[in-house]
């Protein structure tokens, strides 16, 4: 083959090339653009320290029930890019508008988790963290009085924060019936103290729209720091008399607030 024709050869190839690249960027882009269209049908729920996924199991059914579909996060509590990290492997999976659902600690996750995935169009704050960029829980905790479930940790040899069992449910779930807070101290997840000095690097609810769930019975978050929480966020806040497990002893009330939101930024 002469120079010419190879040189040809070489010049179309490098054009297909680029067709091609270029055709797969166009189509990245719509379909980033499609995943953002569209009435909200997903939700994604994120547990905070002491509990699971199983946490949330009322506040899914309900939904459900509703024709949302949802999904659980199980994090690994162990530090909060891992939780992170488990949140946007769960949000990988969702095809189209998502709405982030946080409670407790999972607060502070899925302020980070949700920054940048255009798939995430609102948040929920469920008596929980809501911290600003540079910001830990700690930080937002001290600005309060000392909450009687602190009282109740218990830090093992391996750095990790329990709650003591005889306390969980005045701690945490008074107004869950006690044979139900056996089940969930016996299955509580420990959680990296260490978690709770680390700060988000980015914080969605500059850029979405959120709510907050106000717990005015809480032992764990003062609901005062709560509403300052909310109010600093911009958030439209609905207060439950209630536990700060309030996903389990009023998962009704919790899935209400998460469907009207789901509902008003689709009409957005």
């Amino acid at each position: 083959m002469s120079t010419k024709r190879l040189l040809c050869a070489v010049l179309l190839c490098l054009s297909t090339a680029a067709a091609i690249v270029q055709s797969a960027h166009a189509q990245t882009a719509a379909s980033a653009e499609r995943s953002t269209d569209g009435p909200v049908r997903n939700i994604v729920l994120v547990h905070g320290a002491f509990v699971d996924g199983s946490s949330w199991n009322g506040v899914i059914a309900r939904l459900q029930k509703k024709g949302y579909h949802v999904s659980s996060v199980q994090n690994p509590l162990t530090s909060l890019a891992d939780d992170v990290a488990a949140t946007q492997r769960v949000l990988a999976q969702q095809d189209g508008p998502t709405l982030l659902v946080g409670h407790s600690w999972g607060g502070e996750v899925i302020t980070e988790a949700g920054a940048d995935d255009p798939k995430v169009v609102g948040l929920v704050y469920v008596s929980a963290i809501a911290p600003d960029v540079g910001e830990s829980p700690m930080d937002i905790l001290k600005r309060g009085p000392k909450m009687p479930a602190g009282d109740s940790m218990i830090r093992d040899e391996n750095g990790f924060l329990w709650l003591d069992r005889d306390e969980y449910r005045a701690s945490i779930a008074a107004d869950v019936p006690q044979n139900l807070t056996r089940v969930l101290a016996a299955a509580q997840q420990p959680i990296a103290s260490a978690a709770f000095d680390e700060k988000v690097d980015k914080a969605a609810w500059k850029t979405r729209p959120s709510w907050y769930i106000v717990t005015t019975r809480d032992r764990a978050v003062s609901p005062d720091v709560q509403r300052s929480m909310a109010k600093r966020i911009g958030a439209t806040i609905v207060e439950i008399p209630s536990s700060h497990l309030v996903t389990v002893a009023h998962a009704g009330a919790t899935a209400d607030v998460i469907d009207k939101a789901a509902r008003a930024i689709s009409k957005q």
